[in-house]
């Protein structure tokens, strides 16, 4: 299995392993929303291809932590999925740990995730909230989670995440 980075061949394939994992389209649809929008990242929209098939893929955009009228930018980790016959087989720890590595590679600081609490720890994640760190509701949330990519990547980095429009729109 190899991870690169997705090509607009491989863009029916990722809505495809979307929607499969998902059993619905709203993710999917923020795949292409995202892709469509100022916060996409290309080099960080990451493909799992296994004998030429794509398996799995990852998508880190660009969000800010916000509070008052300071904001800092940072990642947000949204969405992952892997085809069904290949999960729990590694794909998706893969496409995480790489796509982390190539994010600190390309000098970025932090990743939040709302994600599942039990999933995103083993890749370094941790509650938002110990950060100060809310997401956009304002209650503090077990699902929102966050990386520093280097040491004191969130260092002074307090308020709210702020999503793009394009999670709005599904």
């Amino acid at each position: 299995m190899i991870v690169r980075a997705e090509c607009p061949s491989d863009r029916a394939g990722i809505r495809h392993i979307h929607e499969l994992a998902f059993e619905q389209l709203n993710e999917a649809d923020l795949v292409d929303a995202i892709r469509q929008s100022p916060e996409f990242v290309p080099e960080l929209s990451l493909v799992a291809e296994e004998k030429g098939l794509l398996v799995g893929h990852i998508l880190f955009s660009l969000v800010e932590v916000t509070v008052g009228d300071r904001s800092t930018p940072t990642l947000a980790l949204a969405p992952l999925a892997v085809l069904p016959s290949h999960q729990r087989q590694g794909v998706g720890a893969k496409l995480t740990v790489e796509g982390i590595e190539r994010a600190r590679q390309q000098g970025f600081r932090s990743v939040v995730v709302l994600g599942h609490p039990t999933y995103y720890p083993r890749f370094g994640f941790r509650p938002a909230e110990e950060f100060g760190i809310l997401p956009p509701w304002g209650e503090p949330c077990e699902a929102l989670m966050v990386l520093e990519l280097v040491p004191g990547g969130l260092q002074g980095v307090r308020g709210t995440v702020n999503y793009p429009p394009a999670f709005g729109a599904v």
